[in-house]
């Protein structure tokens, strides 16, 4: 990791019409298992992947569904954050989306970037 840090931010583009969103979540929780601090930021159609009911629409075999892999993510400590212009151009509120969620900017992204996380992108 860039300067020691525990710090990983998967960056996740893609929601439920891709595999990738699968593979985002499967890997963020692997960086849980190593010990690290991982946060996720949803942009574009990754929104979809937090509006409830939606994350039950994606299951790419092996890999565990991707409504246990967010549950999972977020009960271990993990942080969801959906991009508040991508969320307002869907027409979503904060009710429209699950619990413990965080509509914000971009800003935390490179917070996070700035004191030297790690980042992936999907």
């Amino acid at each position: 990791m860039q300067n020691g840090t525990d710090k990983l931010v998967v960056l996740v583009t893609k929601g439920i019409e891709s595999e990738k969103s699968s593979v985002a979540f499967t890997i963020a929780n692997g960086g849980l298992t190593a010990g690290l601090k991982v946060s996720i930021f949803l942009t574009s159609t990754a929104i979809d992947l937090v509006r409830r009911g939606g994350q039950r629409l994606t299951q790419v075999a092996p890999l565990e569904p991707l409504a246990g892999l967010i549950e999972d993510f977020q009960k271990r400590g993990g942080t969801i954050w959906a991009c508040t212009p991508c969320v307002k151009s869907r027409g979503y509120e904060q009710a429209d989306l699950l619990d413990g969620v965080v509509i914000t900017g971009a800003s935390v992204l490179h917070a996070q970037i700035k004191e030297g996380a790690a980042t992936l992108s999907f």
